[in-house]
């Protein structure tokens, strides 16, 4: 420590509003994670299996969490291997684009099973979100150009 201590004179209003815009920043530049939700019952028709699955796995690839829920009702509550069995299928099907962040577990009705997606595939999906970006502004502007190409046809048919 120095001898004497230093010791800087600021102006206190200038040093908050300069925290807050750090403050700000760092706000801006968490990454928010998304969770999507699919729900699903137990005596579910293969076909709707199928769709709901092709959700779930467009969610990862898209670099969501997936809390996947299957709702019970009456006589089926009795009957909590069936959802349990549909979840641990539906782990199979999709772990080479997911993990299992939170294993099945029974909530009153309903069963739930939290699904993340694998880092790589999280990282391709941000990759191809940046690239998307880039081509789209690209294309507004070519869509500003042809509405002034219009406007000189409409001129020459005013003469």
């Amino acid at each position: 420590m120095a001898r004497p201590p230093v010791c800087k004179l600021m102006d206190f209003g200038k040093f908050k509003y300069e925290s807050a815009l750090k403050a700000r920043e760092a706000r801006r530049n968490q990454q928010q994670t998304v969770i999507k939700e699919m729900k699903l019952r137990p005596k579910i028709d293969p076909h709707d299996y199928e769709t709901k699955k092709g959700h779930v796995v467009r969610f990862l690839k898209a670099g969501d969490k997936v809390k996947v829920t299957i709702m019970f009702r009456g006589r089926e509550q009795s009957r909590p291997e069936l959802g349990y069995r549909l979840l641990r299928r539906l782990e199979s099907e999709i772990s080479d684009l997911g993990y299992v962040e939170a294993a099945p577990k029974q909530d009153g009705r309903n069963m739930i099973m939290v699904l993340a997606p694998h880092r790589a595939t999280k990282a391709a999906a941000t990759a191809a979100a940046t690239a998307a970006k880039g081509p789209g502004r690209e294309r507004d502007s070519g869509a500003e150009a042809p509405p002034a190409d219009d406007a000189g046809p409409a001129g020459q048919s005013g003469e």
